[in-house]
């Protein structure tokens, strides 16, 4: 990074921290938002660079749970739509299409989607600013790009927000990656350690958690490579929006 930048980081579950995240993101000043613990949401401008949303055991609309949930969809449709570079994972994800006029399904059918999952990128993953480094990496061609990730997650995103570009999908839930404005969701855990998965399951009660365990601590390596990627590269979208904010 030619500049130092800043991001917000918005937590809304004690289990689903910034992982490996914490690492890829060194060079950043992080500013962590634990929503759970009654840290206060920002106004727009004071996120710094950058903002993201975690995950959480919470679904998109859990406002009596998680009365901080209405604050946190507002600043993600301002953050969008500002020119704000943003990424929500998981439930972050989800809460970014609802906020953007998407919709999602609590206890989605067909059910869980858990473990280590193919993702199918498509064709417009291939010029995005986010993953489209990270797809270019893929061997095959450009209409058959796919990744393993890792997964966990019973609620899904059932309509994008009309201004979404869809990036990606799974053969069990269509939305797995989506961009809309400034701001991208991941359906899937770039950021995930085999520690966290196995959190994540035995908190879930309707999984094989040994088996989630044991397939993504056997690839373990290959999912940190890839994680690790699409952190830089997201990384480097924040960074150039905080070179453009100093010179402007």
């Amino acid at each position: 990074m030619l500049v130092t930048v800043r991001l917000t980081v918005v937590q809304s579950s004690a289990d689903d921290p910034l992982d490996r995240f914490a690492d890829w993101w060194g060079d950043a000043e992080l500013d962590l938002v634990r929503a759970d613990l009654g840290d206060a949401l920002p106004a727009l401008d004071a996120v710094g660079d950058g903002l993201v949303v975690l995950g959480g055991h919470y679904n998109a609309y859990d406002d009596e749970r998680a009365p901080w949930l209405p604050g946190l969809r507002a600043l993600l449709a301002d953050a969008a739509g500002s020119g704000v570079p943003t990424l929500g994972v998981c439930l972050g994800a989800q809460l970014l299409a609802v906020a953007t006029g998407g919709q999602v399904a609590v206890s989605a059918p067909p059910g869980p989607e858990a473990g280590v999952v193919d993702i199918w990128w498509r064709p417009e993953a291939a010029s995005d600013a986010f993953v489209g480094p990270f797809v270019a990496g893929l061997p095959g061609p450009t209409e058959r790009k796919v990744s393993p990730q890792a997964t966990l997650h019973s609620d899904a995103v059932v309509d994008l927000p009309a201004a979404a570009v869809w990036l990606a999908s799974s053969n069990q839930y269509p939305y797995q990656a989506f961009r809309v404005g400034s701001a991208w969701g991941l359906q899937f855990h770039p950021e995930a350690s085999t520690a966290s998965v196995r959190r994540w399951a035995q908190a879930d009660g309707t999984v094989d958690v040994e088996a989630i365990v044991t397939e993504h601590a056997q690839r373990a390596d290959e999912l940190a490579a890839m994680g690790a990627v699409l952190a830089e590269s997201f990384l480097e979208i924040v960074a150039q929006h905080a070179a453009e904010r100093v010179s402007a």
